[in-house]
């Protein structure tokens, strides 16, 4: 929207990518469930602003005072409906705030401070932290870092001057041609440009995202140095006469991507064949035993509570039924999973209890390895994250803690003394993990 107002696109082309937004809005809505969050999200009241609006502009001669007195209009009335829209469809169609993404940013920005510990938590989690210098230097080793930066910045450069023309009253024109060195002239050039700057940002901030921002990095890099535009651009500003610029684009846009594909074969194949021959196996006999108990012991019926990331693995390896997932995106989620980690912080045996079954959970699961964590990163362990949100430990005062009543329930209950037998009845353990069915019926022993 930003760049049509820019003279950038064609209104034939820009309505055309409302239309794939509009389109994948609904196709996500179904495909999620009929996820509701969709349908409130400002993107869909933007677009149908923009749609509605699109309807309603006149046709004025371009570069005179009234087409930007009228384009000034039109953005006036693209932000007062996108509002409207988004607070009326708020009204009516039933949704959960997420706002808990909105507060995790926050935090990790350095704007706010907290105490919470999901926010706490999932600022811990690795691929949630800024991007290491080793995925940097991955992409820098394949060649693939320096390229785009070039790509990037030729692309961007030509961009500039493109904006520039335009706010000086330059017309778009319908085609470029080669000879044009214009490469910041193309629509789309333009559009994944701005998309990849955004979505780099993000990466820059959470690593995790690099699921997005990789694929256009090669996409763009593969681009660049397979285009003669984009040779012929560079040679352009460096004024070039000894050769024809065009011709020496069209050799360089073949000569540079044969040249990078031979050292990638030559320094990568050997180690991809040598990766392929070995030949290894997933060994972990504690988990396996565990898995294996659960689906010869364990009840049809029965629901088993625990971590989130060994829920998970017991759902896909066995089938039965768990209290949570390992899902950041959900509110509900996340505030169970906080719930059910408590059974590794300084509460008593009742109030674990209580919050079990209110999950209607049959079976908890201990597992030492979060018992007895020594974590590497400071603060990051999730008994210290349990201890920092129910105020047993006082990170002010230099992490001093504060007295409280009950031991920690993940080692109180591998005691087996009262009131924890009363409440939960140990059936299996290993080395790695202790296995409680929790009891239907209490009996207070003395």
């Amino acid at each position: 929207f930003i760049l049509f107002l820019f003279i950038l696109f064609l209104s034939l082309q820009v309505h055309e990518v409302y239309k794939i937004y509009i389109f994948s809005l609904f196709l996500g809505y179904l495909l999620q469930f009929e996820n509701s969050a969709l349908l409130v999200s400002p993107l869909l009241s933007l677009v149908v602003a923009l749609m509605l609006v699109k309807c309603l502009q006149l046709n004025v001669k371009k570069r005179t005072f009234v087409a930007k007195i009228m384009k000034f209009i039109h953005f006036y009335l693209v932000c007062t409906l996108t509002v409207t829209l988004n607070i009326i469809m708020k009204t009516f169609v039933p949704h959960k705030e997420n706002g808990h993404m909105l507060k995790f940013l926050e935090v990790k920005l350095g704007l706010n401070m907290t105490k919470n510990f999901t926010m706490n938590w999932l600022l811990c989690q690795e691929s949630l932290q800024a991007p290491s210098q080793e995925f940097f230097l991955r992409l820098t080793q394949s060649s693939l870092l320096p390229f785009y930066i070039l790509v990037l910045i030729i692309c961007f450069l030509s961009m500039m001057q493109v904006i520039f023309r335009r706010i000086n009253g330059e017309s778009l024109k319908e085609t470029v041609t080669l000879e044009d060195g214009r490469i910041g002239e193309r629509p789309e050039i333009i559009y994944h440009v701005i998309h990849t700057i955004f979505f780099g940002s993000l990466a820059m901030i959470i690593e995790g995202l690099k699921y997005l921002w990789t694929p256009y990095v090669c996409m763009l890099a593969a681009f660049g140095v397979c285009s003669p535009e984009l040779w012929t651009t560079l040679f352009k500003w460096l004024r070039l006469r000894t050769v024809h610029p065009v011709l020496l684009a069209l050799i360089l846009s073949m000569a540079v991507p044969t040249i990078i594909g031979l050292s990638l074969w030559k320094e990568f194949f050997p180690r991809l064949m040598t990766e392929l021959t070995e030949l290894q196996e997933f060994y972990d006999p504690d988990t396996v035993e565990l898995m294996t108990w659960i689906k010869r012991q364990a009840p049809v019926a029965a629901v088993f509570a625990g971590s989130p990331q060994l829920m998970g693995a017991i759902k896909l390896c066995t089938g039965w039924m768990v209290t949570s997932l390992p899902l950041y995106n959900d509110d509900d989620l996340l505030k169970r999973n906080e719930n059910i980690y408590q059974i590794y912080s300084k509460r008593s045996a009742e109030d674990i209890y209580k919050i079990l079954t209110s999950y209607k959970a049959n079976y908890l699961i201990v597992e030492d390895a979060i018992c007895n964590e020594v974590g590497t990163m400071r603060g990051c362990r999730v008994k210290d994250l349990l201890d920092i949100a129910n105020g047993h430990v006082v990170c002010e005062d230099g992490d001093k803690l504060t007295y409280s009543k009950y031991g920690r329930f993940c080692h109180e209950v591998k005691i087996n003394y009262s009131p924890y037998v009363n409440y939960f009845t140990r059936v299996y353990w290993n080395r790695s993990y202790f296995v409680y069915k929790i009891n239907t019926v209490i009996s207070f022993q003395s």
